[in-house]
């Protein structure tokens, strides 16, 4: 994105990979910036990858610009695309006036053909990797800046529990906060329950910093809470999420260095969340963790139909499962 905000621009650029996001940004990038309004009518061509083929896409690719210094040329859903490996004769030599785009997602081409071989010498393969849970807050977090906001790391958490890791529907929540947040250019967990709808007492994290102070009355509250609401407190995602903080406390025990920085950088997690876990692990053996990790995959094959005699209300199965964990 820096190369070609400078306008530094190659002739073949392969975007492939599974988080869709990176590869949209840099589509759409090319798309609207190369050409002007005036120049895009005649170089600029947009395929798709099910309705097109390869010996159309690079005829129309050493076609040679008109009025302009570049074609652009996108294939959307390039992964859609029948024999795609045609396109290596055009890629091992292509034409510097045109700025060809291949948008390949969810899956990568095997590195070993000569596609990619051709692509990665003459012009950009770049891989959209998707990124990891525990790097979510932080990516939302940059992503605010961009707009001249901030936020809380307590929100950042929140929504990455209730978003998950789709770049895409998260970038979509925060324009949405972006525009309703008036009051302030700093995000927190009243503006992400007033504007979204999750309630910022009765999610995941909640139910985490009450299993880790051994509160049992906030748990049962918020157990509670999801059994009333399955459809957005399914029982997975419960486990998923408590399964994450307990492995981390686990984690804690048998760190040597049990500073600040090392316990943040090892457990992966926020500095400002480290006291929290300090004091929850001093609640929790590594004994009872080893237990509690059992009893996450006990419920989690329950949760699925194993090991239990009758139907059972996926409510109940949690309520069992946070009284196993804190007794």
């Amino acid at each position: 994105m820096q190369n070609l905000k400078k306008g530094i621009y190659h002739p073949i650029y392969l975007l492939q990979g599974e988080e869709a996001y990176f590869i949209d940004e840099i589509s759409d990038y090319i798309e609207d910036h190369v050409l002007n309004d005036g120049e895009k009518g005649f170089n600029q061509t947009i395929f798709y990858g099910k309705d097109a083929d390869p010996v159309t896409i690079a005829e129309a690719s050493m076609r040679f610009p008109m009025m302009a210094s570049k074609q652009v040329i996108v294939v959307k859903e390039a992964q859609s695309l029948n024999k795609i490996d045609t396109l290596t004769a055009y890629a091992e030599k292509p034409l510097e006036s045109t700025i060809l785009v291949l948008a390949y997602k969810y899956k990568k081409l095997d590195s070993r053909t000569k596609l990619a071989k051709a692509i990665k010498k003459n012009g950009v393969l770049f891989t959209s990797k998707k990124l990891y849970e525990n790097k979510i807050p932080a990516w939302i977090d940059a992503y605010l800046k961009q707009h001249s906001y901030s936020i809380t790391p307590q929100a950042a958490l929140l929504l990455t529990s209730y978003l998950g890791t789709d770049l895409s529907k998260i970038a979509n929540e925060l324009n949405k906060l972006v525009i309703a947040v008036k009051d302030s250019n700093k995000i927190t967990p009243d503006h992400i329950e007033k504007n979204i709808g999750l309630s910022k007492e009765f999610n995941v994290i909640e139910l985490q910093n009450a299993l880790g102070e051994k509160n049992v009355l906030k748990a049962n509250r918020i157990i509670q809470y999801f059994g009333a609401n399955p459809t957005l407190n399914p029982i997975q995602k419960t486990i998923a999420g408590l399964y994450y903080y307990f492995s981390k406390l686990f984690t804690y025990h048998f760190l040597k260095n049990k500073s600040e920085y090392n316990v943040a950088a090892e457990l992966r997690v926020n500095p400002y969340f480290v006291k929290d876990y300090v004091s929850a692990a001093k609640r929790y053996s590594p004994t009872k963790l080893y237990e509690i990790m059992g009893i996450l995959r006990e419920y989690d094959m329950k949760s699925k139909g194993f090991n239990v005699s009758t139907m059972v209300e996926t409510g109940e199965l949690q309520k069992e499962m946070i009284f196993k964990i804190l007794h």
